[in-house]
């Protein structure tokens, strides 16, 4: 059970951006890189304002949530320190968490009954303990490949690589079926490759995830437009 007065207890504190002198010089993400002890500990202190509300706006109704994170749940695991069982809790309705806890807008944080009730301290900070969450599983090795048992024997072609086709590609390929991923351009991943700048996402965090799907079995076919005009196009 969540901690009622957990608010009470912990201020919303914010990743720490690094200085703009460091960030003048390279292209990598915009926030400090705290020791593994330290980042967890914040965390999971952030994850204890949850109160665990009796409606939660944060993934129910038109406001929250747009893919219906299980957002208590996470949470009050992250507060008890059971990593393992949040990233199951947040892999249960979210395909690739550490995207959207790097590049969503979070609604959820909007919805955060914190977040509408004056002098509480702001909402829970639901964003980042998303992302942490996401970091610790690859970190702990707790989201593997997970092939499928039994092969359906049904073919399914998925069309652009983009965060959308990757999550269906994944759904279908551990569903067993034997998925072929076709893109238009020279690599993968869609908007997360050509349209999400370096300090908002590393490309090391797609190219992670794409390998991952690899070894679930999906196939990918670069330099290929379905439906188009020219030679050799599908």
């Amino acid at each position: 059970m969540a901690d009622p007065n957990g608010f009470l207890k912990h201020t919303r504190r914010d990743a720490a951006k690094r200085s703009k002198e460091d960030r003048l010089a390279d292209w990598r993400e915009v926030y400090v890189e705290l020791p593994k002890p330290e980042r967890d500990g914040q965390v999971r202190d952030q994850a204890a304002r949850c109160m665990d509300c009796g409606i939660p706006f944060c993934h129910s109704g038109s406001a929250g949530c747009p893919l219906g994170n299980l957002i208590p749940e996470w949470n009050d695991l992250v507060r008890r320190g059971d990593w393992a069982s949040a990233s199951d809790r947040l892999h249960a309705t979210n395909n690739f968490p550490e995207f959207t806890g790097r590049l969503c807008p979070a609604p959820c944080e909007a919805a955060c009954v914190l977040a509408i009730t004056p002098d509480a301290g702001g909402a829970v900070a639901i964003k980042r303990v998303e992302q942490v969450i996401a970091d610790v599983s690859w970190e702990r090795d707790l989201v593997g490949a997970r092939p499928a048992a039994v092969a359906s024997g049904k073919r399914v072609a998925v069309v652009g690589s983009g965060p959308a086709g990757l999550a269906a590609a994944q759904q279908l390929t551990r569903a067993g079926h034997e998925v072929t991923v076709y893109e238009r351009d020279d690599r993968l991943g869609g908007l997360l490759r050509y349209g999400i700048p370096e300090f908002k996402m590393e490309k090391k965090v797609l190219d992670r995830r794409l390998a991952q799907l690899r070894a679930e079995g999906t196939r990918f076919v670069t330099g290929c437009e379905v439906g188009g005009s020219e030679p050799g196009d599908l």
